[in-house]
């Protein structure tokens, strides 16, 4: 079958998709972020997630680019910098040069969006797009065939902790059911109470990227979460 958007980055016809475990260093002790990355290395983790909040466009403050910067030395997993701020393309440059390998920022934050994900690329970086749990879909269908990764939040943003929503995992089934229908191959990830309890609920509905934060470090067994997130067991 011919793949419809083979013109257009990051789509090719489908193949299948393994699972990719991000641990979130939100969750993480910021006085040992060495140990912390050490961690998500040695238990199986594929990439490291980095929550970057303003205070702004989120209820709460993180980090910035001296922390994604001081990662990078630490690590050769990718680098994947969630951009929850108010006028991303601002600071995507930073972000790029601290050694992010992938950039994702928020439909409601950028009005340009199709500019800023350009940006990015220009940049040498691949783009990802995000929605809130209140931000439909269709919000973001002229850029699917342009970006790397969808993030759909699980959560309302801010905060790590929190439960799944339930209603949101029916954007993950749209989101697959769209990839199929176009041959895309952006990647779909999930950020908000993922655990080895819920994993299963948004593997099933299509997604590919599980970011887990306070189940991954609060874990007695981190590697056993990572498993579990994959649909594995150890014994």
């Amino acid at each position: 079958m011919l793949c419809i958007a083979a013109r257009l980055p990051y789509s090719t016809c489908m193949a299948p998709m393994s699972i990719i475990a991000a641990p979130s260093i939100l969750a993480a002790d910021f006085t040992a972020i060495g140990d912390a990355v050490r961690l998500a290395e040695s238990c199986g983790g594929d990439w490291i997630h980095l929550d970057v909040m303003d205070g702004r466009f989120v209820p709460n403050l993180t980090f910035g680019q001296k922390m994604v910067h001081d990662i990078r030395q630490m690590t050769n997993l990718p680098l994947d910098t969630h951009l929850m701020i108010e006028e991303p393309e601002r600071y995507v440059a930073e972000f790029a040069d601290a050694g992010s390998d992938f950039i994702t920022f928020h439909i409601e934050a950028s009005v340009h969006a199709d500019r800023t994900v350009a940006l990015i690329e220009e940049l040498g970086k691949k783009p990802g797009i995000s929605l809130v749990p209140s931000t439909p879909v269709h919000a973001i269908g002229e850029l699917l065939g342009k970006v790397f990764q969808v993030l759909v939040m699980t959560v309302n943003p801010g905060f790590g902790g929190q439960k799944l929503l339930p209603g949101c995992v029916e954007k993950v089934r749209v989101l697959d059911g769209l990839r199929r229908k176009l041959g895309l191959s952006f990647k779909i990830a999930v950020d908000g109470g993922i655990n080895g309890e819920t994993a299963h609920i948004v593997r099933d509905a299509g997604a590919d990227v599980l970011i887990t934060g306070s189940a991954f470090f609060q874990s007695p067994n981190p590697a056993h979460e990572i498993a579990r997130l994959r649909g594995r067991h150890i014994a």
